[in-house]
């Protein structure tokens, strides 16, 4: 017995046939996570290559005051962003709130009254139905109400973006085509690049006009492009999450051809105003060096979601995606069945955090879903799903959602944690 395994045996009070389960994942995962740190040595000499190339420098993390004019660690943070996905220009802003937020500037930035949208992926992430005007009340200011319409796609029984489908719904009020990257609250594989390449090529050759854009919460550095490198127009994410490595307090970007970038810019702002004003607050630098370290952030909680799957996999549970199935996000999704399960695998995850390890963490009815959702995820930035969380609604079949770790160490003790509670549960059996 190594002395990892006495410390979680004897000070942890971690069972020794989860630690078994846990070791027969590894060992079963080494060639995939040998091709993850390949993809995480590219990235990260491309961050550092674009850091370079725009001279970052001490002068860059100063903070401005007022209205914000000719803030030069602002501006040259967005065309890092810009540079990284290689993209005309991008808004990289603390006052963006969150992913659904970059969502809804670029939704509402770029339709007008009488246009419509079309999801290609199936339907949209839960908050943005009431931003579209699925779910909610009229007047509240969706995009329905300003006379901007909406079709949805089915993806195809593989995964795939039915195209035929696609095509078949494209008409004359068409302006954009969006797609979301990651799995969401649904129970399908990611959407790789290429894929979302394909769609794109598919698109313009139908009308070159139609704007395609992507949802790209949860999929940066995955691979060793990004979407709006292979043909996606304009592309929207949170700061919190993949890009900025656990290290931004708050924010979201956008990036993407420079006209539409304008045009959202004049929603963040006002017309007129667009990027020429707002602060940020001090954050250029945590932004940045966040940034700097996001590759190798992913990397681990890349491998700990796939030890998650493998783990799950070997004790007869239905995942998706499977262990060794090559990944466009972060996110795995473990059915478990019960909401008893559901509960504990969050205990768990919530017992294995630096931040809050205390708290048991219970249903509630979050805003923007129409299940009481459990999220366990003791952050030092609230809402920072790199860090590491688990959620779910509390609807059969009872799938959770997990992601992040700031190391890859740090994903794995949540996975034997949740395991761990699941076994004082009662809700799992562990043999040997």
């Amino acid at each position: 017995m190594n002395n990892t395994d006495r410390y979680l045996i004897e000070e942890l009070k971690i069972n020794s046939d989860i630690l078994e389960y846990i070791k027969k994942a590894e060992e079963e995962l080494k060639e995939q996570f040998a091709a993850l740190d390949d993809v995480t040595e590219y990235n990260q000499y491309k961050v550092l290559g674009v850091l370079q190339k725009n001279r970052l420098s001490d002068m860059h993390f100063a903070w401005n005051t007022g209205y914000g004019y000719n803030d030069i660690g602002r501006e040259t943070t967005e065309k890092i962003f810009a540079d990284i996905f290689g993209t005309e220009d991008a808004i990289v802003r603390p006052i963006i709130v969150n992913g659904t937020h970059a969502l809804s500037l670029t939704l509402t930035g770029i339709l007008r009254p009488g246009d419509e949208v079309i999801y290609c992926t199936g339907g949209p992430y839960d908050t943005l139905e009431q931003v579209i005007g699925i779910k909610g009340n009229p007047g509240d200011g969706s995009l329905k109400d300003f006379g901007i319409t909406y079709r949805q796609v089915e993806l195809k029984a593989d995964g795939g973006i039915d195209l035929d489908a696609l095509g078949k719904a494209i008409n004359k009020k068409t302006k954009m085509v969006c797609m979301q990257r990651a799995t969401g609250y649904g129970w399908r594989r990611s959407m790789s690049v290429d894929e979302m390449g394909e769609c794109c090529r598919f698109v313009k050759s139908i009308n070159p006009d139609i704007i395609c854009m992507a949802d790209n919460c949860y999929g940066e550095f995955l691979e060793t492009k990004e979407p709006t490198q292979v043909g996606v127009d304009v592309m929207a994410g949170s700061l919190i999450k993949n890009p900025c490595g656990g290290m931004a307090l708050t924010g979201g970007y956008i990036a993407g051809r420079a006209d539409l970038i304008k045009l959202i810019s004049y929603r963040l702002t006002s017309v007129g105003i667009g990027k020429e004003c707002g602060l940020t607050f001090g954050q250029t630098r945590t932004m940045l060096q966040g940034l700097f370290m996001g590759p190798k952030v992913v990397n681990g909680a890349l491998k700990g979601a796939m030890l998650c799957a493998g783990v799950f996999e070997n004790l007869g549970f239905e995942v998706c995606p499977g262990s060794k199935a090559v990944r466009s996000d972060i996110i795995q999704c473990v059915k478990l069945g019960t909401s008893e399960r559901l509960v504990a695998f969050c205990e768990g995850i919530q017992a294995a955090a630096p931040v809050d390890s205390h708290v048991t963490p219970v249903p509630w009815d979050m805003p923007g879903y129409d299940d009481p959702v459990i999220m366990a995820a003791g952050a030092f930035v609230q809402g920072s799903s790199i860090e590491l969380s688990a959620d779910g609604p509390l609807r059969d079949p009872y799938i959770v959602y997990f992601q992040g770790g700031l190391t890859y160490e740090y994903s794995k003790i949540g996975v034997i944690k949740a395991l761990q509670a699941m076994y004082d549960h009662g809700t799992i059996i562990i043999k040997k």
